[in-house]
């Protein structure tokens, strides 16, 4: 019989009494976790298989936020059911994220953008291609996903993309895509890309604004580096 369990310990220490008494703030990541799998095993608490995920991890939540189904099963005290809660929980905090964005937006810098689009190209580990279609006041009518790639590239059509700029009757776009590796600086694909979709958008009396590149640590700006 495992003593160690939590519900042997002070109310004080066990994570969901803790959240009670002390509110969610006082909660260290590792109980966070030990109230999202709810127990441990024969041996281990939920705590303690807690702190195993997050020591797989180093700890960075950036990183476990990017977690697969089978990476977690792959930890002692993990299974199908713990797992699937988990990756629920990290989905519903993105949609959080992403429900935010929703109120009008008026872009006025290359920061805005990469902050509204952080919920939507964060954590992956594949390119996707976005375009955020704009107002004549810079305002965010709406924005696309316009392809899903794999790990080291992705294609954009750009018949797509200025075919949503024109049913939205928008003015402006805003072009962003992710590099899963980190790396900020732009492909020569992506150089040559941006001057073809900005050479066609003269034609038709579009303004293609920027075009970011996204990684989960900053981002390149086309409009910030004067290669617009």
């Amino acid at each position: 019989m495992n003593t160690n369990g939590i519900k042997n310990w002070a109310a004080d220490d066990r994570p969901r009494e803790k959240l009670l008494l002390k509110g969610k703030s006082a909660l260290s990541d590792a109980e966070l976790i030990a109230i999202i799998i709810g127990s441990g095993t024969q041996n281990l608490s939920a705590l303690d298989v807690a702190k195993d995920i997050l020591k797989e991890f180093n700890g960075d939540l950036l990183r476990f936020s990017r977690v697969q189904t089978n990476e977690l099963m792959k930890i002692k005290g993990i299974g199908q059911a713990k797992a699937v809660s988990i990756i629920a929980c990290l989905e519903l905090g993105r949609r959080r994220q992403q429900a935010s964005k929703k109120e009008t937006i008026k872009i006025t810098q290359s920061s805005q953008v990469y902050d509204y689009l952080r919920p939507y190209l964060s954590d992956l580990q594949h390119e996707e291609f976005f375009a955020i279609y704009l107002t004549n006041s810079n305002e965010i009518i709406q924005h696309k996903q316009i392809s899903i790639g794999s790990m080291t590239g992705t294609l954009a059509d750009g018949k797509i993309i200025f075919r949503n700029a024109l049913a939205l009757h928008a003015t402006g776009i805003i072009l962003s895509h992710n590099h899963p590796s980190g790396n900020r600086k732009p492909s020569q694909k992506d150089i040559q890309l941006t001057k073809q979709l900005v050479q066609f958008s003269e034609y038709i009396d579009l303004s293609i604004l920027d075009h970011l590149i996204f990684t989960d640590n900053g981002y390149f700006s086309f409009a910030d580096e004067g290669l617009l």
